[in-house]
């Protein structure tokens, strides 16, 4: 096996700032994420004119169009990014194992063939895969258009590392029935929560992935839609990380008294401490909601509740 030198070309943007951001955190805390910039300034949107090419990602045949939403400075835990690209046409995440890393690939259209440990079935988006530290995983896009592509990075530490095992997984036999765990983000699946958090409304949601996947400190994944006119409560979470990322609609966040319009395509952190609500817009906001944990003893005491 070989040190995964195609990760410079997916993450070398990054590299620099998670070395910096982890020494930061270890003499800070989560003060760091909490900064001083304006709430709208906080806000990733999604810009393909800003996509970087990546060729042969992680040995993988073609191209990986991406560009990196968020990075790991912008949450003081162990969260490492939050990636959005395309896989191109014919074109392949190549087969590489994280031993400190867990990821989570995401394909919100088309279909696309999911590898982890070996085994590959073909999926249909919207889907995501999560990958848990120690394992292999690969993506491949064998049709003749991109797939949209999402990608979700937590550490064992604030470290990010890949070693790449030199096949591109273009040419795998498929399961049938999938041989490892995948999260649907399926509108029909969600069910309805009134008044969440103290607000007002009605929410479509569910825990699309429970915090028992992960290895890591990364919680949970959930699907919500906030409807029309509804709005969740203001809510502190003292000791949880939260990323979200708007697949479709409009809206806005109030995050410690400030107020910013949301739209498809947008990304924002919420650190440890901090208060948020959200507001859907004329045709709701529909979100997916990343959870990471401060420390592992705040994960623990998670899995022994139900979802909120």
């Amino acid at each position: 096996m070989r040190l995964a030198t195609s990760a410079v070309l997916m993450l070398g943007q990054t590299r620099r700032a998670l070395v910096l951001a982890a020494s930061l955190v270890a003499c800070c805390g989560p003060a760091l994420a909490a900064d001083a910039k304006p709430l709208a300034a906080r806000i990733a949107h999604l810009d393909p004119s800003k996509y970087h090419v990546a060729e042969s990602a992680h040995e993988g045949a073609g191209t990986l169009s991406m560009e990196v939403l968020l990075p790991a400075e912008a949450l003081s835990t162990n969260f490492l990014f939050l990636h959005r690209g395309q896989l191109n046409a014919r074109s392949s995440i190549g087969q590489h194992m994280h031993n400190r890393t867990e990821e989570m690939f995401f394909i919100l259209d088309g279909q696309a063939q999911f590898t982890v440990n070996g085994r590959t079935s073909v999926l249909k988006g919207p889907v995501g895969v999560p990958d848990r530290a120690g394992n292999a995983h690969a993506l491949y896009n064998p049709g003749d258009t991109p797939v949209q592509w999402l990608n979700f990075g937590v550490g064992l530490a604030k470290v990010n590392e890949a070693v790449n095992l030199g096949d591109p997984h273009t040419d795998a036999a498929l399961d049938k029935i999938p041989q490892f765990i995948y999260a649907r983000l399926d509108r029909a699946l969600l069910r309805p929560v009134q008044n969440r958090d103290g607000g007002e409304g009605e929410v479509l949601y569910r825990r699309a992935v429970p915090p028992a996947v992960f290895l890591s400190n990364w919680s949970y994944v959930d699907h919500m839609i906030i409807t029309q006119g509804a709005r969740t409560g203001p809510s502190t979470l003292p000791a949880m990380s939260e990323v979200y990322y708007v697949l479709s609609g409009e809206g806005s966040i109030a995050l410690n008294g400030e107020t910013a319009p949301l739209k498809a395509g947008d990304a924002v952190a919420v650190d440890v401490g901090e208060t948020k609500a959200l507001t859907g817009g004329p045709d709701g906001l529909e979100l997916v909601a990343f959870g990471v944990a401060r420390d592992a003893a705040t994960k623990e005491a998670l899995m022994d509740q139900p979802p909120r």
